[in-house]
């Protein structure tokens, strides 16, 4: 029972996407509350939590990924 590499290199990439939404949740977030006289605040605001939903299903699903890529289906 060895590691799959192969999955374990996509769930890699999924956590990759998972950091790339960590980082830019938070700013986004920052930007909105920082301007909210301007027009464009709940766009940026919206987005910034959909950043934050995105990040948390990548990591589930990255960290799920390598699970099974390093110990197997059940």
């Amino acid at each position: 029972m060895g590691t799959d590499k192969e999955k374990l290199l996509k769930g890699l990439q999924t956590l990759a996407m998972c950091l790339l939404f960590v980082l830019l949740g938070p700013g986004l977030l920052y930007q909105a509350f920082s301007n909210k006289d301007h027009p464009l605040f709940l766009v940026v605001l919206i987005v910034g939590i959909i950043c934050f939903i995105a990040a948390i299903y990548f990591g589930f699903k990255g960290i799920s990924k390598v699970m099974k890529a390093v110990f197997g289906e059940r």
